[in-house]
């Protein structure tokens, strides 16, 4: 699978992350409020390849190393999923390439603007101007957490 190998500065680490995870066996799993249906998982595993990437090719992981997006939930360290095919609209999380530069903000489009919003009160709004380069690069599809 692609990567991208280059240096993010303030919004993404782009280590590629091996996308050939192997379905393991879980041995016992006690849920509360989870009935039968988990009995499923026991026999036949849990592949996270399949309830987390719904367009393989297109899909690319990143670890964040920026803690702007804090209030969304996404920390210093998670991993992001990007999925490239998903389409970009307002309020979704994106990565963003303006200038060169990789961000992950929350994206809001307006009449005649665009707008890359932190989750963090320590970053400010960027407006992107007309003669910026800027484009949405993926849309953050889910987020791996460790607690």
């Amino acid at each position: 699978m692609s990567f991208i190998d280059r240096d993010p500065g303030e919004g993404i680490a782009t280590q590629q992350i091996n996308k050939n995870y192997q379905s393991g066996q879980i041995i016992q799993a006690n849920a509360t409020g989870f009935g039968a249906a988990s009995d499923d998982f026991m026999e036949r595993g849990i592949d996270l390849n399949e309830q987390l990437i719904r367009n393989k090719p297109a899909t690319f992981f990143f670890r964040v190393n920026s803690d702007a997006m804090l209030g969304a939930g996404i920390h210093i360290g998670d991993i992001l999923i990007v999925d490239r095919s998903l389409p970009a609209s307002s309020g979704k999380v994106v990565v963003a390439v303006l200038n060169g530069e990789f961000l992950v903000r929350r994206l809001q489009i307006q009449e005649h603007s665009i707008s890359l919003v932190p989750e963090n009160k320590k970053y400010g709004i960027i407006q992107v101007a007309q003669l910026e380069q800027y484009s949405t690069w993926g849309i953050v599809s889910f987020v791996i957490h460790s607690l």
